[in-house]
């Protein structure tokens, strides 16, 4: 029998992400491609695809959220219940604090492409892999910024089989754990502004969330159209700079 050496693997992934290189991590919501500076950042980009409006999202833990983030009282009490009493996987964006350890790590031209109009995309609570990846992240102030490990517009790969071959070259280390919890959504994350309350991509358990959002603050979510009419989820395709 074989287990997990979730640890061991963080750390090797920790390590190679500090020496500038990059990851293929996995998530509950998918595989993703990540790195610590501009560099890997770029790689990442190029060989996705991906359009430069796109902002980059940042792997973080609860902690490092309360930490970094400057949410209200009654929006980080939502996060709480979302992510604590309810245990779902959960993209917030949101305002932050420029000056945070994690923050000044990065050179401007990584800040540019990870932020947009002073907020700031985290992904929270996505499994025992992201959540041990992300305390290393804070203890040893390794900031970790990436995408889905995609080719932009082809959708979450939720084995490493399907990442495709160009992306799986590039990356220094690849922690393969085979299909990820949340593959029946066939979308990543869901994302949402808390500052404003606007969804920015339907994904992974929108309507576990919207059922909380409701029942406990009283906060109506836009229904989801379904996959036939929103296959990716994105209402703004995480355009931050669209964000008012």
């Amino acid at each position: 029998m074989h287990r997990l050496d979730i640890a061991g693997d963080a750390r090797r992934t920790i390590d190679a992400i500090r020496n500038g290189g990059i990851a293929i991590v996995p998530n509950d919501t998918g595989y993703a491609c990540c790195g610590s500076s501009m560099d890997p950042l770029r790689k990442i980009y190029d060989t996705k695809r991906r359009g430069s409006h796109k902002r980059n999202a940042m792997a973080a833990d609860l902690e490092t959220q309360r930490e970094l983030h400057t949410l209200d009282r009654r929006a980080q009490e939502m996060v709480e219940a979302l992510v604590v009493d309810h245990d779902l996987p959960l993209g917030v964006i949101g305002t932050f604090r420029p000056d945070h350890p994690l923050m000044r790590k990065l050179d401007d031209d990584a800040v540019r492409a990870s932020t947009a109009v002073g907020t700031i995309g985290m992904l929270l609570n996505a499994g025992a892999f992201h959540a041990e990846l992300c305390r290393l992240s804070r203890e040893e102030v390794v900031p970790l910024f990436g995408s889905s490990a995609n080719i932009t517009g082809t959708g979450t790969r939720f084995r490493v089989e399907d990442i495709p071959d160009e992306l799986r070259q590039i990356a220094d280390i690849t922690i393969d754990y085979g299909l990820r919890r949340y593959h029946i959504y066939r979308r990543a994350g869901t994302l949402i502004n808390f500052d404003t309350m606007q969804v920015v991509r339907i994904g992974a358990c929108y309507e576990l969330i919207a059922g909380v959002l409701k029942r406990w603050f009283d906060v109506d979510l836009p229904p989801d159209p379904g996959l036939e009419a929103l296959p990716s989820g994105h209402l703004d395709e995480f355009a931050l700079k669209d964000v008012q």
